[in-house]
């Protein structure tokens, strides 16, 4: 009797292997024979699966998104029941920051495909528009919770913050990435900011963000 493939487990298998590839030899030079090698497979399988790079290349970002959303979900568990809004807020920054090997090749690729996405407009269509505005809109979300328990400094525009922590995240993410700047120091800033909009730290005293002591802003990434 014939095995039974699970398909779509052979092409969450292809897109890790874009993503491992991508990641030792940058995204714009990755062809879908150098991703059939890594899998494993032969490179009609990858074209049966995808037929062209360009199909590759949008399931693989959906596929970083979607563990980035369960990265999120993981830090978000594990700081307990009905933490609070600005708890989450810290899951969710703390998580797009690379500190470890996943969240660095996230943020690597993230970016490589928002280059790539400059000149290709179907890259650029959905996943650009959809990931980035989802990702506002549960920040605005939190932060309205937050102004509605009186947590928020007076004033605040929840949907303006919420733009400003996200570019600030990721301009902090590519500090970090580029070695300008130590996770730690990336994780003060971040909390200097959240300890400006929220009333007495928003959660009874300002602390830094989860496994990350603080530091000053002008720290610099040590050498390894």
């Amino acid at each position: 009797m014939p095995k039974r493939v699970d398909h779509a487990e052979r092409r969450t298998e292809i897109a890790e292997a874009l993503v491992r590839v991508a990641f030792r030899r940058g995204l714009h030079a990755v062809g879908m024979r150098d991703v059939a090698v890594e899998a494993g497979v032969s490179l009609r399988l990858v074209q049966y699966y995808f037929e062209t790079k360009e199909k590759l290349l949008l399931f693989g970002l959906q596929h970083l998104a979607e563990r980035f959303g369960q990265r999120v979900a993981r830090r978000v568990q594990a700081i307990g029941d009905s933490p609070g809004p600005r708890a989450t807020i810290e899951a969710l920054l703390m998580a797009a920051l690379p500190v470890d090997e996943e969240s660095r090749t996230f943020h690597h690729l993230y970016t490589s495909y928002a280059v790539l996405a400059v000149n290709d407009q179907a890259l650029a269509a959905q996943p650009f528009i959809k990931n980035p505005d989802a990702a506002e809109e549960t920040l605005t979300g939190l932060l309205r919770q937050a102004q509605a328990a009186n947590l928020l400094q007076p004033r605040v525009n929840a949907q303006l913050e919420a733009v400003s922590l996200l570019a600030m995240s990721a301009g902090l993410g590519t500090s970090i990435l580029v070695g300008q700047r130590s996770p730690e120091s990336a994780a003060t800033v971040l909390t200097h900011h959240l300890d400006r909009i929220f009333q007495g730290g928003g959660r009874g005293a300002p602390g830094s963000l989860p496994g990350l002591r603080r530091a000053q802003p002008d720290e610099r990434r040590s050498a390894t």
